[in-house]
């Protein structure tokens, strides 16, 4: 069987082209931008090609896989069409896997990674061998985003984005927590709770629910599956806190909720306890680097937060853990509609920020997504100067520039805090000189 991914260096697409890799099928695909997911396929035997043409496609290909994020328009899917291959989405495509196996879903707005994380760690250590696909990498999977289990269990992170989770059918849905996100596709947070909604009744029969119990918004779904409540409340929840490597309520919150994932599987407290304490995070989750800048050591701090309220939490676990040493962050905003559609809650963040320095660089605009009005609207520029914080400054320019900027600026044994989802984590090799 031969498989063609078109957008294949998405993290989520990447990770199922892995399983049908290491599954015996050839694939294929291709992608705009090159980047070290994509070198990791073709290390596995992959043919990607950068960029997207219509000669790329053949009668000889079986599949067509697509990520949500690439156009209709675009050569090689109207190329697979004029064949009259067979075009699935990636979320159709997971969907399709999701059948075949018991499936853990992960979902929320924030904490899916992490929680994923925790929890293949955990199912691991119990010995139930899953298959785990996750959005980022975890240092303990061969693969990174992706783990081949020989279980019937698939462990999965389900994106809400342009309803994607809706192709699925979980045996377990975790929910971590409910807000205002991905305003490019969603009008309101009506039509986010109407979704979730869906997504609730596309479970399999018997299916069960785990859910924050602290979030007003998931308290006004409605459940007719069997439904397990976890909190930073729990009686347990104080022996995790002091066994957690990672700071934040956040953090316990999405530690909370493996456990009572585990209680679930009937995996036993002393493994569900060992599984959390060896947790150490994941790629651009709070991961921590020491390095040294221009003959000066710093801890370097990468997350991948991009909303408001990740943006808050990852400051306070910051402060949290670190308080005691000067603290600088560089924000990167990550597209012009969440900017403006949570305009005010991002300035809430920047005038409360409890770190020393706060440093915004220009939004990250993300292909295919944005609108032009939008852009006129809205810049990071204009963020800055509104909120009213002497400690929050605005850096234009490109990576270089702002590394520079850092180069000269900091100083001994400082944290330097990077956030968010766009190209921003690559600052790490510039700081290092390396060349991008």
């Amino acid at each position: 069987m031969q498989v063609f991914f078109i957008g294949i260096g998405g993290i989520g697409v990447s990770a199922l082209a892995k399983h049908f890799l290491i599954s015996g099928k050839k694939v294929a695909g291709s992608d705009l931008a090159e980047n070290e997911i994509i070198d990791e396929l073709r290390k596995r035997g992959a043919r990607i090609t950068k960029g997207h043409f219509e000669e790329n496609i053949s009668e000889k290909i079986d599949l067509v896989v697509y990520s949500p994020a690439v156009p209709s328009d675009n050569p090689e899917l109207e190329k697979a069409r004029e064949l009259g291959l067979e075009i699935k989405s990636y979320p159709e495509a997971l969907g399709d896997l999701t059948r075949n196996f018991f499936t853990i879903a992960v979902s929320g707005t924030h904490g899916k990674s992490t929680t994923t994380s925790m929890a293949a760690l955990m199912m691991i250590e119990a010995g139930l061998d899953p298959t785990v696909i996750v959005g980022t990498k975890l240092e303990e999977f061969e693969n990174g985003n992706y783990r081949h289990g020989k279980s019937d269990y698939l462990l999965m992170e389900a994106d809400e984005w342009k309803g994607s989770f809706l192709n699925y059918s979980p045996d377990i849905i975790i929910l971590t927590n409910l807000e205002k996100e991905h305003l490019d596709y969603y009008r309101d947070m009506d039509q986010i709770m109407d979704t979730f909604q869906k997504y609730l009744h596309g479970m399999k029969k018997g299916g069960r629910v785990i859910i924050n119990s602290e979030d007003e918004n998931l308290k006004k779904l409605k459940f007719k599956s069997e439904v397990r409540r976890f909190s930073k409340l729990k009686p347990e929840a104080e022996k995790v806190k002091k066994i957690l490597k990672l700071p934040g309520d956040y953090n316990l919150e999405n530690a909370m909720a493996v456990f009572e994932l585990g209680r679930e599987l009937k995996i036993k407290d002393d493994i569900i306890f060992k599984a959390l304490s060896s947790y150490k995070g994941c790629w651009r989750r709070f991961q921590e680097k020491n390095i040294s800048i221009e003959g000066n050591r710093k801890l370097l701090i990468l997350d991948y937060a991009h909303h408001p309220t990740e943006l808050k939490s990852v400051l306070s676990g910051v402060v949290e853990k670190y308080g005691d040493r000067p603290i600088r962050a560089v924000f990167q905003p990550h597209q012009y509609q969440r900017a403006l559609h949570l305009k005010q809650e991002f300035i809430d963040v920047f005038n409360n920020s409890p770190v020393d320095l706060m440093m915004v660089t220009d939004i990250y605009s993300v292909p295919g997504r944005e609108k032009e009005e939008i852009k006129k609207k809205i810049n990071s520029k204009k963020l800055v100067e509104e909120a009213d914080n002497e400690n929050l400054v605005y850096i234009p320019g490109s990576l270089k520039d702002i590394g520079a900027y850092l180069k000269k600026n900091l100083r001994d044994d400082e944290v330097v805090v990077i956030i968010g989802a766009g190209n921003i984590h690559k600052l790490e090799d510039v700081l290092r000189n390396k060349c991008l």
